[in-house]
């Protein structure tokens, strides 16, 4: 394995984990739990 193709998989892999945790993040399931976190700053004590 050369160095070029080292340089190919780590992009693909770093790809792959962007993609992943964009996926993650924009998840319908997900969103309510980050409306509530997004929220947190403005609450009184």
């Amino acid at each position: 394995m050369d160095i070029t193709t080292m340089r190919i998989v780590a992009t693909l892999a770093s790809l792959a984990c962007f993609v992943g945790i964009w996926w993650w993040a924009y998840a319908r399931r997900n969103q309510a739990r980050f409306d509530e976190a997004a929220q947190l700053p403005f609450l009184e004590d």
